[in-house]
């Protein structure tokens, strides 16, 4: 931060006195040493340091302690400033908020004289003093007399002294050649250094190094780095670097080699700090780059640095001197950032290196820099501030060059224009100053020296031009103007010195104009908009330098301005070669990270072209031979970097790849992990401006040999692609993001801003040191957000205070956020003469900072002006509870106010009072939320909310864990009964007395609280238990009471909603909980009397207590005085099995209680349910449930005793309670006692199949059962009849029954009543129980089926159960199937009167099985239907059986389906059957299929084939002269052959009446040939043939025949317009014409016509099927699907007619109804997808009231709703032989849903309805009704988004539908619980053939687990 917005300075020694007593609490944690350390800084006479050490006692150390705080409060301020630095740099577990002010005053000592804290000059060392040093060196070495060692010496001293004087006139040299193009003197004096302290933490990605201007504050180490500890000048920071290493950083440009060069100047004339006596060896990196080979330290000396030309004796005596006294050397190493090399520092301490071994150069350096090398030497390494991270542990002092201000800028600008000497510069000098301070680009990078200097240069450029225009057009008038101007700048900068509005650079243009005190104004010059065309300008004005006078084109104001005044495009056309090849030069640099050239390297022209108009500098480098040799570098990293840019831009021997290699984001700020550069890193920046539409023409002028424009607007469009990809990535770190808006901007596409912002809605910064330019990207893509909002998020940024001023373009800012303690009250009153300006803004976050109530009350100021601010957040600061204070006296000026945090703000429990009673004044506070000082939240009603109609909820206050006392709780209390009514109040977490808790309860009904009150961990006795019961007398609007005295305590009061003064009435209703109290039996004494003659309670939980049976006695005891009570709760009490029998006694003596649960025997679970109505008890169902209890014979026996005594209906739940023998036989003993018992529940108890057994005989002992279902370890029930039951149920599923017990079943069942359906399916019965089973089965009286699946049988007891068609006479089916699901099913039905059918499948039949079949079969009249499904039968065995067969005269069906069945095998047995057996009446082969029908009977009547050819089947034909009916259908054509060999065969046939041909011919010639034939069949009545290609001459001869036909069906045909005339106008001639079948023919308007015509002249039609007939639009006024419904009108005795897709409105709805009446006859309409609405739906129902005979009705696809439905409840009911009901795809409601179900409770003959697709979920009530429908069969349900409440229901009815098969739920939201209850009711469902269940709320492997419990269970989307 800069001195702006830094905090305010301090008194250090006052701060020191106000947080003395906090600081003795700190030091007195710290180890002693640290104590020791501190107590040494105080002079000897401040404190006895001998009293104190590491084993000294604490009370030894706290008196040291104090001592040393009592010194340095009245020490001088410079020692407490050391002291305070130092006690934060060495001690540990210092506050944030405490170690920040201590810093900061520590930086600012009171006194005018700043002082550094660094070390003191070293005084210089004398020389004897080193020699005599050296010398005792030397003797221990030498055993030469000290005589002789001085002779030695002597001339090494000269030596050494004549080298330092060689180097000094060396560094002179250097200094004079650099000062010569300096523009003003170098003073390390006037040079500023903030200090750095090296962070030694972990490395961390994108850490940002702070830059400070001097004066700021000192940071925290949170973000950066290192963090600043003050801010010196360059002179004071080198002080006391002797024998240290000191890193000096800075960017590129910032002058650190000329300030090297200064202080190597400096030594050299005995002025620096480095003692003249010491060697200065000076050292650039760019220099040691060149050095490809090891050298030893006197080579890096005597042939790099400086050759000496003595003898090697003098090197050596140097070399010697240097070595013995290294401290006397000094080695500057400049440039470290160029070196292309690494230094590697050494983890562990080695030896020294041996100076005369030749090392590579980065092993010496490093050796120099780890002290394995002249250790004591004083090393300066300067680097830029990325590369100090290699220097991390090994630098002793860190120091950044600080960047220019405003006033160094202004004052280089005017010694820049001043030096020239002559009026003209001077002139331009203010109107230079003034346009770059008016730039951000310009301003920016004139904050470092090398490019301020540039940006000079750019700038007279481009006042140079913009006067010779004025000149151009008016000298005069522009002369006047610009005089004003300037005097108008001069003035406007002289006020603004310390704020600088950066106004240039802005989207909506580049020029800026400043006004005078007249009408006169002034046009400052062109400035550019971005930093590329800044360097494009930058270009042009180096360019403009080449004039045959050379330096820097300084002429007289009159003399002409050829150069100067040049377009950039002329310039660049005129210069194109050159900067071709000096782009090529820097592109190839950067290729190869080189930024020095020599002279082979460049072109001689090119060169002296470059050298004199500045963009390349003269560099001197020595080679490793010691030679100097000439170099080049461009004038500046970046301007190298500009023209590779311009490489990439405009010569396409950059390729694609090459370029997308280069372009990534490249932030200024590194970690190890990343790979060091010598550039700058802004080749991406130049890169994407050059992107810019505004940079083409230039590029254009400069890549005319490569392409020209075409070429440049590609390679522009490839940058702003990896832009675009940049801007959609989401990986991007905050530097990153930040870089990729500076691209855009540079690009100047507002659609790339766009796409930044729309995949981030907030832009995060973290430890980002920002500059004025940063914001202004931010600014540049976030204004391209518009009204959407964005969010800037700063986490530990610093930034400049310009960076504020700036911050405001950023427009559409709707979240601000600033985190870290950088951020003080001084940036807070910045932050708030900028607040305001934000429009938008609904949050800001200004937390984890160091804000106290000084900023608060700023920020508080601003804020009244930013009403539609939402959002608050201001935790962890420091604004105590004065800053509180302040935020809350704004909070009624901020009306859409939606929350505020405050916690961690060092407040006190006034605080929150004080929110609390804001809570009166501010009436939109929604909640108040503490815990402790932790968090303060604060959260607001909305004003629409206020304002509207809603119900708006009471606010909430929650103070947690606050350790309130009993004047405090009486304060409290006292605040809260002012407050307006609240919804919540919680005090949790306070641990109170009885006596807070008394106060609590006293001042309770006085609170105005609608919904709760929490005090959790309030209360710990069963005092505070009594005193909080009474509040349910004590206090009539507390409404329940929830008490745990066990850990986690929880105490909570609810009060009934809304509520003020409730009265007592009997409807009040009341809760007590207290549960985990740990009450004792004589506790609830307490509680009854606690409670009063309250009679309200109407819960009680006394759970989890040690009540005990003593205790449940009391509660039972009280029952009486409970007249309101519905539900106990005594679970967990201890309770043993008298106390079972104690609560069976209550239920049976005490009127209102219905229900008793109980679990464990009463240990765990016992709950107590009341019924309130008492009225009519005795048909109130009583239940008393005792689960998972291990029950004795005793206790069954004493249980069921006392329960017998009950008067009400009862139900015993027994389940899960391990029942054996002996106890099921004491239940059975007692069960016909039970009178009043309806069901019993002994699911999950039987364990045995004996007990199973026992169980049954209850249909022996007592009249009353109506079913016994038992499994075992799953669902068990006994349900008994109020009187004798007519009929019961029997089903024993899952045990062990095999032949040995079943014999006891027998006996059960035949003594017995008579028994609906039997199920003992999953037994083990096998072959032999099943025998004996058929055996009694006649003696059993049996009205529905009998279940034997999965009982392992064979194929023998298979023909026994097949027997059972034979010996009962009322079995009416058998079904066995031995397959992967074993299913044996024997259906029952009238006696004498039902058809018989049997069903075999995949049973594996044998030849002799065959034949035992078809005795039992000829034994069995009535058989009717006979299937063979996939039993591996031969073709021999089914020859045999069908030779067995005989005939009835109803007829029985056959069929045979095996895999081999196919083709010439079928044909074959067909041939073979009709031999054998001449009763075969109709033959049929559909796939594998064989169909007979057997009748006694000389004529076959139909031969039925599909998929086969026609040759195979003629041979059957030939042999049955007296065939009736003929149906052949296949995919593969006839073929000519195939048409003849049935043209031979139809004349033998004299009886056929019908013919059906249905494939696929498009040979109409074959269909011609056929149709010659059939018009000589004289007696064919009825003929089909559908799908075939009728051209005009077969239509001829069709027309013929169809005058003698009764059923045509040309459904699908394609035929000509003529042909399709011609026949349906022949069709008007079939007078006797009964069935017309037309589906999907397309109808012109002609043959529609004549098709009306044709329907009005046959009456005798009864089946008429037009499906999807497909018309042309007739002339204007004509309708065809109304022309065709009027032709109808004479259709009397229609039957059946089929209009599906006719799309006839409302229009042709209104024509049915017409029609509808007179078809009387009518059984089936199909009216789908004809946009039928749901008012002419309403009208079509009634009309169909006619229809009494109407069997089918679909309706599906239309839009009919609950309006139809509301008529389908009236109507349906009439149409009693209704069968089929399709209304799926339409729109119906919740309301038309009950209305379905209306109408389906009276549609008894229906067996289909389909419902799929309906437009509601609520379909229960039509599944409940489907009860009523007991022939229904198929039932569709999908795609309804129905709930496990339909599935519910079909569950419960299933049972009831025994004809039931199919069920479609697919694309539902059914879950596991909705299929658990299917799965559960499909046992009892076994004629239940699938239920669809794809796509509901069912995981796949949960619908595998059903799957493999019920196959019939489908969750794929196959059909099964």
């Amino acid at each position: 931060m800069d001195e702006e917005i830094g905090p305010e300075k301090e008194d250090v020694n006052s701060v020191l006195a106000q947080e003395y007593s906090e600081l003795v609490h700190i030091l007195s944690s710290q180890s002693p040493t640290i104590i020791m350390d501190l107590y040494q800084m105080m002079p000897s006479d401040g404190g006895n340091i001998n009293q104190l050490g590491p084993s000294s006692s604490s009370a030894s150390l706290t008196a040291h302690i104090e001592a040393m705080l009592m010194y340095f409060k009245s020490a001088d301020a410079v020692d407490c400033c050391n002291f305070l630095q130092s006690l934060c740099l060495l001690c540990e577990g210092i506050p944030m908020h405490l170690e920040s002010r201590i810093m900061y005053a520590a930086a600012f000592p009171n006194n005018d004289d700043l002082q550094s804290p660094a070390t003191e000059l070293v005084p210089q060392r004398n020389t004897d003093d080193c020699e005599i040093s050296s010398c005792s060196v030397t003797e221990e070495m030498s055993s030469s007399p000290s005589s002789e060692c001085q002779d030695i010496k002597r001339p090494r001293i000269d030596h050494w002294n004549l080298y330092i004087d060689a180097v000094m006139s060396l560094l002179l040299r250097r200094w004079d050649r650099l000062s010569k193009c300096l523009v003003q003197d170098v003073q390390l004096d006037n040079v500023w250094v903030s200090l750095r302290v090296a962070n030694r933490g972990r490395d961390r990605p994108d850490q940002t190094p702070v830059s400070v201007d001097r004066g700021s504050r000192t940071p925290e180490p949170d973000g950066d780095y290192g963090s600043m500890e003050s801010i010196v000048t360059l002179e004071t920071f080198l002080q006391g670097c002797t024998g240290k290493v000191t890193v000096l950083v800075g960017q590129a440009g910032s002058g650190k080699t000329l300030l090297m060069s200064c202080l190597g100047r400096q030594w050299a004339r005995g002025l620096g700090l480095i003692p003249s006596s010491y060697l200065f060896v000076l050292l650039e990196f760019r220099q040691l780059n060149i050095l490809s080979r090891p050298l030893s330290l006197s080579e890096l000396l005597f042939r790099l640095y400086l050759p000496l030309n003595g003898s090697d004796d003098e090197k050596r005596a140097i070399l010697d001197y240097l070595i013995s006294n290294p401290e006397q050397s000094c080695w500057v190493l400049d440039g470290y950032d160029e070196f292309h090399s690494k230094v590697t520092r050494q983890e562990v301490q080695r030896g020294l290196l041996d100076p005369e071994t030749p090392l590579p150069v980065a092993d010496l350096i490093s050796g120099l820099l780890n002290r394995q090398l002249l250790p004591g030497c004083t090393v300066v390494i300067t680097c830029r501030v990325r590369d100090v991270i290699d220097l991390e542990g090994i630098s002793d002092k860190v120091g950044q060059l600080q960047r220019w201000d405003c006033h160094q800028i202004k004052k280089y600008v005017e010694n820049f224009f001043g030096v020239k000497g002559h009026s003209t510069s001077r002139a331009l000098g203010v109107q230079a100053a003034d346009l770059l301070l008016s730039n951000r680009h310009l301003i920016a990078m004139s904050s470092l020296p090398a490019l301020c200097n540039i940006c000079c240069i750019c700038v007279e450029h481009l006042l140079l031009k913009e006067k010779e225009e004025g000149t151009r057009y008016g000298a005069r008038s522009s002369d006047r103007m610009e005089d004003r101007a300037s005097e108008e700048r001069k003035e406007v900068i002289e006020k603004k010195v310390k704020r600088v509005q950066i106004q240039g650079g802005t989207r909506g243009g580049c020029k800026d104009v400043m006004m005078d005190g007249t009408d006169g104004r002034v046009q400052l010059p062109q400035i550019p908009c971005t930093l590329t065309q800044v360097y494009l300008t930058v270009l042009c004005a180096f360019l403009s330098h080449d004039t045959d006078g050379g330096g820097r084109n300084v002429k007289p104001k009159t003399a002409s301005l050829p150069q100067s005044t040049m377009s950039t495009l002329n310039i660049l056309s005129q210069y194109r070669s050159e900067l071709c090849e000096l782009s090529r030069l820097a592109w190839r640099g950067l290729e190869k990270s080189n930024i020095v050239f020599l002279e082979k390297d460049i072109s001689p022209d090119v060169l002296e072209f470059s050298v004199r108009i500045g963009l390349l500098l003269k560099v001197e480098l020595r080679q490793e031979d010691g030679m100097l040799l000439n170099a080049y570098c461009f004038v500046h990293l970046t301007v190298q970097e500009f023209l590779a840019a311009l490489r990439i831009m405009m010569s396409n021997d950059v390729t694609d790849i090459q370029l997308q290699k280069r372009f990534s984001l490249k932030t200024r700020w590194m970690t190890k992990s990343d790979q060091r550069t010598v550039f700058t890193d802004s080749l991406h920046l130049y890169v994407c401006g050059l992107a810019s539409p505004r940079c083409t023409p230039a590029l254009v002028q400069l890549a005319r040999t490569s392409g020209g424009t075409s070429w440049v607007q590609k390679r522009q469009a490839l940058i702003l692609k990896l832009i675009q990809k940049l801007c959609l990535s989401n990986t991007l770190t905050g530097p990153k993001i930040l870089e990729l808006c500076h691209c855009v901007q540079e690009s100047q596409d507002h659609q790339l801003a766009k796409l930044v912002v729309g995949t981030r809605t907030n832009l995060e910064l973290r430890n980002i040191h920002l500059l004025p330019d940063d914001i202004e990207a931010l600014a540049f893509v976030a204004n391209s957000v518009g009204d959407n909002g964005i969010g800037l998020d700063f986490g530990a940024c610093s930034m400049e205070s310009e960076c504020l001023d700036v911050l405001p373009r950023c427009q559409y800012i709707q979240h601000l956020s600033f985190r870290g303690r950088k951020y003080g009250d001084k940036f807070a009153e910045k932050l708030s003469s900028i607040l305001p300006k934000f429009t938008t803004l609904r949050k800001l976050e200004f937390c984890g900072a160091s804000l106290t109530a000084i900023g608060a009350a700023s920020l508080a100021s601003a804020l009244q002006n930013c009403p539609d601010i939402t959002e608050l957040n201001l935790s962890d600061n420091n604004l105590r509870n004065e800053g509180i204070s302040h935020i809350a006296d704004i909070l009624t000026e901020l009306p859409r106010l939606v929350s505020i945090m405050l916690g961690r703000n060092n407040t006190t429990l006034k605080a929150v009072h004080f929110l609390i009673r804001k809570m009166s004044s501010c009436l939109n506070i929604q909640r108040i939320y503490a815990d402790g000082i932790k968090e303060v939240k604060v959260t607001f009603f909305q004003t629409s909310d206020m304002n509207s109609h809603k119900i708006k909820s009471e606010p909430t206050i929650s103070l947690l864990n606050q350790k309130w006392t009993k004047p405090e709780m009486k304060i409290l209390a006292t605040s809260l009964t002012c407050c307006p009514t609240l919804s919540v109040l919680n005090l949790s977490g306070g641990q109170w007395h009885v006596e807070t808790l008394k106060t609590l309860t006293e001042f309770l009904p006085k609170f105005s609280v609608t919904e709760k009150i929490i005090v959790n961990d309030s209360c710990s006795s069963v005092e505070g238990l009594v005193v909080l019961t009474a509040l349910l007398s004590d206090c009539p609007a507390v409404m329940e009471l929830h008490i745990r005295l066990q850990s986690p305590v929880q105490v909570s009061m609810l009060f009934s909603e809304g509520r003020q003064q409730p009265a007592i009435s009997k409807n009040i209703s009341k809760t007590l909980c207290l549960s985990h109290c740990g009450l004792l039996p004589d506790d609830l004494q307490k509680v009854w009397k606690s409670l009063g003659t309250s009679s309200d309670l109407t819960v009680l939980d006394l759970s989890s207590n040690c009540l005990g049976n003593k205790g449940l006695k009391k509660l039972l005891d009280v029952l009486p005085c409970l007249n309101n009570i519905q539900e106990i709760n005594a679970s967990n009490n201890d309770i043993s099995m008298e106390g079972v029998v104690m609560l069976a006694g209550a239920l049976c003596s005490h009127n209102n209680l219905s229900q008793i649960h109980i679990s464990d025997g009463g240990k765990e679970q016992v709950i107590l349910n009341f019924c309130p109505d008492k009225s009519d008890n005795k048909h109130q169902l009583n239940l008393f449930r005792v689960n998972n209890s291990s029950l004795l014979p005793s206790d069954i026996t004493m249980l069921c005793r006392r329960l017998a005594q009950c008067r009400s209906h009862l139900e015993l739940d027994l389940s899960r309670s391990s029942l054996k023998d002996e106890a099921i036989e004491s239940l059975l003993k007692v069960l016909p006692k039970m009178a009043s018992l309806q069901r019993l529940n002994v699911s999950h108890s039987i364990i045995s199949t004996t007990g199973a057994l026992m169980l049954v005989s209850c249909l022996i002992d007592s009249q009353r059962v109506t079913s016994v279902d038992l499994r075992p370890q799953s669902e068990s029930f006994i349900r008994f009849d109020r009187v004798k039951a007519e009929q019961a149920s029997c089903r024993l599923t899952c045990f062990s029954l095999n032949s040995n017990n079943v014999e006891r079943l027998l006996e059960i069942l035949q003594q017995g009543p008579q028994l609906s359906d039997i199920d003992l399916s999953s037994n083990k019965l096998e072959d032999e129980g099943v025998k004996r089973l058929m055996e009694i089965l006649p003696k059993l009286k049996i009205t529905r089926y009998v279940n034997l699946s999965n009982n392992r049988l064979t194929q023998q007891g298979l023909l026994d159960v097949a027997s059972a068609l034979c010996t009962c006479g009322n079995v009416s089916a058998v079904e066995v199937g031995m397959g992967a699901e074993e299913r044996c099913l024997i259906w029952f039905g009238q006696y004498g009167s039902c058809e018989k059918t049997l069903s075999v499948t995949e049973s594996s039949l044998e030849r002799d099985h065959l034949i035992r079949l078809a005795e039992i079969i000829s034994n069995c009249p009535s058989m009717t239907k006979l299937e063979f499904k996939n039993n591996l039968l031969q073709s021999e065995w089914i020859e045999h059986f069908v030779k067995l067969l005989n005939g009835s005269e109803r007829g029985c069906i056959v069929s045979f389906e095996e895999y081999w069945i196919r083709s010439v095998e079928a044909v074959s047995l067909l041939c073979r059957c009709l031999d054998l057996n001449s009763n075969i009446h109709a033959i049929r082969v559909h796939n594998t299929t064989l169909h007979l029908s057997l009748m006694k009977s000389t004529e076959l009547t139909l031969v039925g084939v599909e998929g086969y050819q026609i040759a195979p089947i003629s041979s059957i034909i030939q042999t049955c002269p007296l065939l009736t009916e003929l149906e052949y259908f296949s995919q593969n054509s006839l073929g000519v052959e195939g048409v003849k060999l049935l043209c031979s065969v139809l004349p033998s046939l004299p009886n056929l009446a019908s013919l059906s041909i249905g494939y696929k011919e498009t040979c109409a010639t074959v269909v011609e040939k056929l149709s010659e034939v059939l018009l000589k069949c004289a007696v064919i009545q009825n003929l089909t043939l559908s799908g075939h290609v009728i051209d005009d001459p077969t239509a001829h001869i069709v027309t013929r025949m169809l005058p003698r036909l009764r059923s045509v069906n040309l459904s699908h045909c394609i035929w000509t317009a003529t042909g399709k005339l011609l026949l349906v106008k022949a069709l008007g001639q079939c007078v006797n014409l009964e069935e017309l079948c037309l589906d999907s023919v397309w109808l012109d308007e002609d043959s529609r016509v004549c098709l009306a015509q044709t329907l009005r002249n046959i009456h005798s039609i009864r089946r008429l099927k037009l499906n999807k007939v497909v018309t042309v639009t007739g002339p204007p006024g004509t309708n065809s699907v109304l022309d065709l419904l009027a032709a109808m009108e004479g259709l009397t005795k229609i039957e059946e007619i089929q209009l599906e897709g006719w799309r006839m409105a409302d229009r042709g709805a209104e024509w049915l109804t017409r029609l509808l009446p007179i078809w009387t006859e009518l059984r089936k309409i199909s009216l789908p997808k004809n946009l039928i609405s749901d008012q002419s739906g309403d009208k079509l129902l009634e009309a169909l009231r006619s229809c009494s005979h109407l069997d089918e009705l679909l309706l599906s696809s239309n839009s009919l709703g609950d309006l139809t439905a509301a008529r389908m409840a009236l109507v349906l009911p009439s149409l009693t032989h209704l069968t089929v009901l399709d209304i799926s795809d339409n729109n119906i409601g919740c309301k038309g849903s009950v209305s379905l179900a209306k109408a389906i409770m009276y549609t008894k003959s229906l067996t289909k309805i389909n419902l799929t697709s309906v437009g509601t979920s609520e379909l229960c009530a039509i599944a409940a009704n489907l009860a009523h429908c007991p022939l229904i069969q198929d039932v569709g349900l999908g795609w309804n988004n129905c709930g496990d409440e339909v599935a519910l229901e079909l569950a419960r009815v299933m049972p009831l539908c025994q004809k039931m098969t199919r069920i479609d739920l697919e694309s539902n939201s059914v879950s596991a619980v909705g299929v658990e209850a299917l799965v559960t009711a499909l046992q009892s469902c076994p004629a239940l053939q699938l239920i669809r269940l794809w796509r509901n709320k069912v995981s796949s492997s949960e619908a595998q687990k059903f799957s493999l419990r019920d196959r019939r269970l489908n969750f794929s989307s196959n059909l099964m």
